[in-house]
């Protein structure tokens, strides 16, 4: 194999990895000056000539001419006697140039030379996909599902590129199998025994932040800003936003016509429910917002500990927490106030819906109650502990730490 055969079995493999041709005889010429340096010791006295267009490397090695019996380096001086047979004209003192080809290296050399290139172009392209994707971390990308393991998922993007999704990632209903398209956030780029490490996220907030961007046309061109986002992936959302722009209802561009716009990102998301709320600096009406749907009686806030307690009617409580508590705890991530809910002490209460204590009770205990006909404490209470534990498949320890939270609700 000749020097132009081997630069173009590489340009080949060039136009398949996107390196473009100057970087590859940048490569080419650090190649085999280190093969020079390696067979003569120095590669000082090397001119290697590469021309892109034409896809071709010549390497003329110089030396000087000095009287027969005087040449102390054979790589850099030559015998005049020698000399007179390149060009009968040479003199002492003068340059002779002799091309190398790639044959004089031997072929154990050769050998090496494609090795070493090839280890010289895999190693450019892996920092071309590292400084490609660490340019894109935020973005939204489109990829292929290659293989699904237990604890990640390998993409490959449209160039053939690896990302993963890991478990951790991704949505609870999140379900992919081999072939399937699969658009996530690119969430960090690390660098792992020299290979680049594209971790993608369908649960970090700027999914969610860039899915907007995609479906409101308003949020792209700045006429409509994301102020917050929260998320339980899966569950629910809450996207506080605001408007510089009078004439524009930020809530309303965003769920469009009929909910044309959330709608997409709802399916993306696995059904997670999403409240997109009216951002405010005033924290009494941005706590009231951020606690939708229920409907508040009255709050105490206190700045300097960032504290607000809010008072509601009973049944407007289990809508505050919501199911998992889920709503509650969005809230108070939302407004950056830990929040405390009370029921109104102005109120007459009777009896509370079992759904108020899904702070204190799981909602699979609840769910037990209800199936045998109560849901409300006191009628869990007009039952008896053995009849509770006959009725139900709950424990006698579980049944007793339920009576022991309701009796508490009317001492």
């Amino acid at each position: 194999m000749d020097t132009t055969e081997l630069i173009e079995s590489f340009s080949e493999f060039k136009e398949f990895k996107n390196i473009d041709r100057v970087t590859m005889m940048n490569i080419l010429e650090d190649v085999f000056r280190n093969i020079i340096i390696k067979k003569y010791g120095d590669d000082s006295n090397y001119d290697i000539i590469i021309n892109p267009d034409k896809g071709d490397l010549e390497m003329w090695r110089n030396r000087e001419i000095v009287h027969d019996g005087e040449v102390e380096d054979d790589n850099k001086e030559i015998a005049y006697s020698d000399a007179i047979k390149i060009e009968p004209d040479f003199e002492i003192g003068e340059e002779v140039s002799e091309e190398v080809f790639l044959e004089d290296f031997g072929r154990r050399n050769v050998l090496a030379i494609k090795q070493f290139l090839a280890s010289k172009i895999n190693d450019l392209e892996k920092d071309s996909i590292y400084k490609k994707y660490k340019d894109r971390v935020g973005e939204i990308v489109t990829g292929e599902v290659y293989q699904v393991w237990k604890k990640e998922i390998l993409i490959l993007d449209d160039e053939g590129n690896e990302l993963l999704l890991p478990k951790s990632e991704q949505i609870p209903s999140d379900y992919f199998k081999k072939g399937d398209n699969l658009r996530a956030v690119v969430s960090k780029v690390d660098m792992k025994n020299t290979t680049p490490v594209i971790i993608l996220s369908r649960t970090s907030p700027v999914f969610l932040e860039r899915l907007f961007e995609m479906e409101v046309p308003e949020i792209f061109d700045g006429l409509i800003t994301l102020k917050n986002i929260v998320r339980e992936p899966g569950e629910r959302a809450k996207v506080a936003v605001e408007s510089y722009d009078d004439r524009i209802d930020p809530v309303g561009a965003c769920v469009g016509m009929k909910g044309s716009r959330i709608h997409g990102i709802v399916r993306e998301l696995r059904n997670e429910n999403i409240d997109v709320i009216n951002f405010t600096a005033n924290s009494e009406l941005f706590i009231q917002r951020a606690l939708s749907p229920a409907k508040i009686t009255s709050i105490k806030i206190n700045h300097e500990t960032n504290h607000a307690d809010v008072f509601l009617k009973p049944d407007q409580v289990s809508l505050a927490i919501g199911k998992g508590g889920h709503n509650i705890k969005l809230a108070s991530r939302l407004t950056s106030f830990e929040i405390d809910v009370y029921r109104d002490s102005e109120e007459d209460v009777e009896d509370v819906d079992l759904e108020e204590f899904a702070d204190e009770i799981e909602h699979w205990i609840i769910d037990e109650l209800k199936a045998i006909g109560c849901d409300t404490a006191k009628s869990v209470l007009d039952l008896s502990k053995e009849d509770l534990v006959k009725r139900t498949d709950l424990e006698e320890e579980t049944i007793e730490e339920v009576i022991a939270i309701l009796e508490a609700e009317f001492e």
